[in-house]
């Protein structure tokens, strides 16, 4: 038994939410956010409270039923209150800018890495090492950070590179420490 599918969802003030089949759209003070949700669950919207209901006890839409009821609560959320991720940078000469909405960063390449934003994404940039992402699809927020930190990975002797603010880099010994 899915005990967060089983869950409802209370929609906030400020947030409309329709739904028409299995296609789900979210408006909200941030934005608008559609989705079109698997053909197995039943969504339903009765008194700005949504359930989700699966047709049967199948593995497969059991595991469906815990996700649907997930990412229509992240569209929610999304809508109300931005979703962001924040990116540290570490090494020397390692920087990153912003030009227009564009992110330019020097990671230690012969040339600086420019990046333009998804539509709905857009890079903050407080200081030469932090980036905020910030955007109100979560997908797309993470999936952007995750590009970036493709970029310059954090490498594990010297822990140069771009990483994750939450993230803890394991560190290795060199070889002339195994003595």
């Amino acid at each position: 038994m899915s005990r967060i599918g089983n869950k409802p969802i209370t929609v906030p003030d400020g947030v409309d939410v329709k739904i028409d089949g299995n296609h789900i759209t979210v408006k909200g003070p941030k934005g608008t956010l559609e989705k079109d949700l698997h053909k197995n669950m039943n969504v339903s919207l009765k008194d700005k409270t949504i359930t989700v209901i699966r047709p049967d006890d199948e593995p497969f839409n059991k595991s469906l039923h815990g996700l649907t009821r997930t990412l229509i609560n992240n569209m929610i959320e999304g809508v109300l209150n931005e979703y962001k991720r924040d990116l540290e940078i570490n090494g020397v000469g390692y920087r990153a800018q912003k030009k227009g909405n564009k992110l330019v960063m020097n990671l230690g390449y012969s040339h600086p890495v420019e990046m333009d934003p998804p539509a709905g994404i857009t890079f903050d940039v407080p200081d030469a090492n932090h980036i905020t992402v910030r955007g109100i699809d979560k997908e797309v927020v993470g999936q952007t950070a995750a590009v970036v930190r493709t970029k310059r990975p954090p490498e594990v002797y010297r822990g140069k590179g771009i990483k994750y603010a939450e993230e803890h880099i394991r560190r290795k010994e060199g070889k002339a420490g195994k003595k």
